[in-house]
């Protein structure tokens, strides 16, 4: 009897396919991105030209709405639409500029009353000229027939202009302009002979005057520049060695650049004689 035939069945195996690559979720991220943008397209496109006008003009200087976020139409970048947005025009550089004057107008005024009621100092009032310029609120200190804020031919504050300088001070750290601080001479020479001479002498003033208004209320950063003037910006050129031409002047800086603003809103004003004419970049060299 022969032995039956051994049957062997094989059965092919399934092959599991591995795990799918991630490329998918890169297609998918960038989908939901271009529908966001598409979206967002949309939105902008069904508004009326007052939001569109704040949008572009949020994007061009986002800095100009963060005066006030309760009436911007679109504030400090949170997106937050006014619901009055529809009934009320947008902020223009015009109306800020405007606004930002006014407020700079009254800071003038609080500080001459300040010197003008406080007793120890209404004697130095006269000697403190304030003013608005195209650069900004100007406040000058300017010496008398006598020393008034600094020692004779020293950086050395006199008494009482560190307390002038600490009430401006307070009242300028309320604002957020920036602020440059100058130093002036007259031409009569310095005696010093070791190469100190009216350069080193205005820098060292406004270097002087800066410190004791950091002290008295100025803001982290508000102070953008210091400069010495030696005797090349006279505020009586045509008498050089007269007191009045040895001053520290605080500028109190515009928050809008000149470029930043329409050709109609540029100042056009035409500088003094004997003062050249200067930009944004060189604020606060004519009177």
């Amino acid at each position: 009897m022969m032995d039956k035939p051994t049957i062997i069945i094989k059965k092919p195996r399934k092959k599991h396919h591995g795990a799918h690559g991630g490329a998918w979720k890169v297609a998918y991220a960038d989908f939901v991105t271009a529908m966001m943008a598409f979206f967002l397209v949309m939105w902008l496109v069904g508004q009326n030209k007052g939001v569109k006008s704040a949008v572009a003009s949020y994007f061009r200087n986002p800095g100009i709405f963060e005066h006030d976020r309760s009436t911007a139409p679109i504030a400090g970048g949170d997106m937050h639409i006014d619901p009055q947005a529809h009934s009320q025009p947008p902020p223009n550089p015009e109306a800020l500029l405007e606004e930002e004057k006014a407020l700079l107008e009254r800071t003038a005024k609080r500080i001459r009353q300040l010197l003008e009621t406080n007793p120890d100092l209404k004697r130095l009032q006269k000697q403190v000229e304030i003013q608005i310029t195209r650069d900004g609120l100007r406040i000058e200190l300017l010496e008398g027939d006598s020393p008034t804020f600094f020692a004779s031919g020293s950086a050395a504050l006199a008494p009482g202009t560190e307390r002038v300088l600490a009430l401006i001070a307070h009242e300028l750290g309320k604002l957020k302009n920036p602020v440059l601080v100058e130093g002036h001479t007259d031409s009569r020479p310095y005696a010093a002979t070791n190469g100190y001479t009216n350069w080193e002498l205005s820098a060292d003033r406004a270097n002087a005057a800066r410190r004791a208004m950091e002290k008295g209320g100025l803001h982290d950063g508000q102070v953008h520049g210091i400069r010495g003037f030696a005797d090349t910006s006279l505020r009586v050129p045509d008498k050089p060695l007269d007191p009045r031409n040895r001053r520290v002047t605080v500028i109190v800086q515009h928050l809008f650049r000149e470029r930043d603003l329409p050709p109609a809103l540029r100042p056009t004003t035409t500088p003094d004689a004997g003062q050249p004419e200067t930009g944004p970049a060189q604020a606060g060299q004519s009177h």
